[in-house]
């Protein structure tokens, strides 16, 4: 698809930092939703409306995540709410719409609109990368959070998708004694062939208290309060995965346990390279189209 305009609703560092690299490309980019935001590029014309950022571009860029609550675009840059319900009476069937975690209830709206939007965090490439940046940030809070080296420190790693995996890498290459816990045995099987050790969910209640150190990546309650009064008092958790998270957290806070929820981390310790990311899986579904 050859596009020379794009537009931009919305976003934070990540978002800057991609309409900085798109219009270094040479593109005309044209946004809505940063109004507490110097631009320097001239390149980039910031609109005082939605209509004037969207119009005449085929191609609609929103935050990562798309938005919190379902009702407003995530924007905090811009110091009014910017509603989802009027994105969408302005896009028309010829734009795409591209951004990060679009719930299902609204990807069902612009599909039933003829629009058709492309959810950057479904494609494999970018959820790859993005996991890199993600993990970085779980070891820097985990070295923050310790007295000690993690080298040589068991280190539960809760799950074994793609941030699972290269949290796993990472901590094998600092030392540390990573154990990793999954339900499938085919995830046993892999996690045995790269030589962590593995712990099966069934087993994981005859293991909590050997840990003083989780990581976990599995978007749903696993540490229920059970589970939470069997770990070590001076505990650390640090929680990788979306809502609802994977640990009971008003228990751990009653038992004063080090909870660390760490949601959105590529925005907060690595937003330039997470916008290099964009921008390749973007320059890829361009193609594509």
């Amino acid at each position: 698809m050859k596009v020379e305009q794009i537009s931009f609703v919305g976003g934070d560092m990540r978002i800057v930092h991609l309409i900085e690299l798109l219009a270094k490309d040479g593109y005309k980019i044209k946004t809505f939703g940063f109004d507490k935001f110097t631009m320097t590029n001239d390149h980039v014309i910031k609109c005082d409306t939605l209509v004037e950022a969207i119009e005449d571009s085929k191609i609609v860029i929103g935050p990562l995540p798309f938005s919190s609550n379902n009702e407003t675009i995530n924007a905090p840059f811009n110091s009014t709410s910017i509603l989802i319900s009027n994105l969408l009476e302005l896009l028309s069937s010829k734009q795409i719409l591209i951004a990060g975690r679009i719930d299902t209830k609204i990807g069902t709206m612009l599909l039933e609109n003829n629009i058709k939007v492309i959810d950057i965090m479904s494609r494999e490439e970018f959820a790859v990368l993005n996991a890199i940046s993600t993990a970085e940030g779980a070891l820097q809070l985990a070295m923050e959070s310790s007295q000690t080296t993690l080298h040589n420190t068991p280190v539960l790693v809760m799950g074994f998708g793609r941030i699972g995996k290269i949290t796993c890498k990472m901590l094998d290459g600092i030392g540390a004694k990573v154990y990793c816990e999954a339900r499938k045995f085919s995830d046993i099987a892999w996690i045995k062939a790269y030589g962590y050790e593995p712990i099966h969910l069934n087993d994981l209640d005859n293991n909590i208290n050997k840990f003083n150190l989780f990581i976990n990546t599995i978007p749903f309650v696993v540490f229920t309060k059970d589970r939470i009064d069997k770990m070590n008092k001076n505990a650390v958790f640090i929680d990788l995965a979306s809502k609802p998270g994977g640990i009971d957290v008003n228990y751990a806070k009653k038992k004063d346990i080090d909870l660390k929820l760490a949601l959105s981390l590529p925005s907060k310790v690595a937003p330039l390279t997470t916008a290099y990311h964009m921008k390749e899986t973007i320059y890829n579904i361009l193609e594509e189209l």
